[in-house]
């Protein structure tokens, strides 16, 4: 049985992602599109049309070409939507890294996405100037100004600034007043076909297996874009949060993109701190909040928050993670605004589900239904046959917004996308005679804290480096505050019995980002595999349930 949509089909546009999303910026002139949190630091819609062709510019006379891959390795800031949208403009990839990274793992990415340029901050210069000659990374810009990298504002500079260009709304100084350009500018022209040149190259670790780097069409994020408008998330009278980050593709598209297509005005956080992120909502009256179950989670539970008027907040949208029916109707209660929710992946750009604007208490736990020229059927885990209303299996997709494929993994996509063209999300539920889902457990071995994916391979690759760890694997365990935490199962080498959990979760903990830490480490004499040698992560997670 295949679900479809309660929507209307929607028409893709034959136009590239960045033309599509700053179609009406110069009409919307000065509204704000963008705010600094910090500063207060403004760019408008006409300052964001602008900037985004002097950029393109300056990056074409520097000999970046369409195909030509950009990273970025920075926290929040306005400026991130422009040099976003420049390299989008002349047809280049972009390939989103995140700012808590460590020096290998930047490497990693930057070399395997064969990053030509790379654009940080001050504050992560170093480690991303290490990344970079270990990767063989051309050149290293940073936002502002900082001795080893050249600033962002020299891209702008090169088109030939004028008297009119306010150089400091690019370098991450401006106080907003200054106007990005006077003159009519025209970018360059690069063919661009939208169904097939991949725009941006997110790092995934899909349903197993080490981080890949996702391949995304324009066509497939505009797809998600007009997907995600339908089911009306966001208007044009908008106020937005934007804390979530934007490397990551909730951040990127659900946020930035459908917030810069709609025409909101959207406040950009560096990080989140609760009492800012509560003067935030309360200073700039935002109207809707894209948050992760952790920011819910405080929101429903910490005094700070009565402080604060929050009267103009109408909605909170939660998504990266679940989100328990109790928690949603805490903050609801608490803050007098709707809940809602989205399901999706970074393999599919990413909304698949979302729930509707009339949301139903009574379907409360629902992901809601498939967005609009989604199709969706679950299969049984066992059979891979299609099941009906109201019985669990693997829920599958497929639609204009799925990706591409995994860079250079054709085993990968394969694995991933079945002969068929269903994508195999890895999650276990059901669609009631509604056409409302509902995850109830997850087939992936990915982990989720805090809404960020932490890969068991990559911590059970690290285990086994040390001298003393003879085996490992690593699981998800539930925890109330972060929603998962990676646990290790360790079996020790003979003679290394004296080695404490805390010195291989210290070992660990050097050599990876913080969020993906193992947090809990437990001993045991051995690790169950299949005969083929594959670890057999559901039991060990079996165990810890039971207990």
């Amino acid at each position: 049985m295949i679900f479809r949509s309660p929507y209307p089909e929607i028409a893709l546009p034959p136009t590239p992602l960045t033309p599509f999303v700053l179609a009406r910026a110069r009409e919307r002139g000065d509204k704000p599109a963008l705010i600094d949190a910090t500063s207060g630091r403004t760019i408008t819609y006409r300052q964001l049309d602008e900037s985004v062709r002097r950029v393109a510019a300056g990056l074409t006379a520097r000999g970046f070409r369409k195909g030509d891959v950009f990273a970025i390795y920075s926290p929040n800031l306005p400026e991130y939507a422009v040099a976003f949208h420049a390299v989008s403009l002349i047809g280049g990839t972009l390939t989103t890294l995140n700012p808590v990274y460590t020096v290998d793992e930047t490497a990693h990415q930057l070399k395997d996405a064969r990053a030509r340029y790379l654009l940080t901050v001050p504050a992560l210069l170093d480690k991303a100037r290490a990344a970079a000659a270990h990767a063989g990374v051309e050149e290293v810009f940073v936002f502002g100004e900082c001795d080893g990298a050249t600033p962002f504002a020299a891209l702008y500079a090169d088109e030939g600034a004028d008297e009119g260009t306010d150089e400091k709304a690019i370098n991450g100084t401006s106080d907003g007043t200054g106007d990005a350009a006077s003159n009519e500018l025209n970018a360059p022209q690069v063919e661009i076909d939208p169904a097939e040149d991949v725009v941006v190259l997110p790092y995934s670790s899909g349903t197993t297996g080490l981080p890949k780097g996702v391949m995304l069409t324009h066509h497939n994020l505009i797809a998600n874009t007009l997907q995600v408008q339908a089911c009306e998330l966001i208007n044009e009278s908008d106020t937005l949060v934007c804390v979530l980050p934007l490397f990551h593709i909730y951040g990127m598209v659900v946020i930035m993109n459908v917030g810069l297509y709609e025409g909101a005005t959207i406040v950009v956080m560096p990080r989140f701190d609760l009492e800012t992120f509560l003067k935030i909502l309360q200073d700039y009256g935002v109207t809707l909040a894209h948050v992760v179950p952790p920011i819910m989670l405080a929101l429903a539970q910490h005094p700070s928050v009565d402080n604060y008027d929050l009267s103009k907040l109408k909605t909170l949208f939660s998504g990266a993670a679940p989100l328990s029916e109790e928690l949603a109707r805490a903050c609801s209660e608490r803050l007098g605004c709707d809940i809602r929710q989205g399901y999706g992946m970074t393999e599919t750009s990413p909304a698949i589900h979302l729930t509707p604007l009339q949301f139903d208490w009574s379907k409360y736990g629902s992901i809601g239904q498939c967005v609009p020229s989604t199709e969706c059927k679950i299969v049984d885990v066992e059979t891979n046959e299609p099941v009906g209303c109201g019985q669990e299996g693997e829920i599958c997709m497929r639609g204009p917004q799925m990706m591409k494929g995994y860079l250079n993994r054709p085993e990968a996509t394969a694995a991933t996308i079945d002969a068929d063209g269903w994508l195999h999300t890895g999650d276990i539920g059901y669609c009631d005679d509604e056409g409302h889902f509902f995850i109830v457990d997850r087939l992936k071995e990915l982990i989720k804290y805090k809404g960020m994916q932490v890969a068991p391979a990559e911590l059970e690759a690290l285990l086994l480096t040390h001298p003393s760890v003879a085996d490992a694997a690593v699981v998800p365990v539930a925890d109330a505050q972060a929603g998962e935490l990676p646990k290790a199962f360790v079996v020790l080498k003979a003679g290394t019995e004296t080695v404490a959990a805390e010195e291989l979760m210290s070992y660990v903990a050097g050599r990876v980002a913080p969020y993906k830490k193992i947090r809990r480490l437990e001993f045991i004499e051995q690790i169950p595999k299949s005969a083929s040698g594959k670890i057999l992560r559901r039991l060990l997670v079996e165990r810890e349930r039971a207990k």
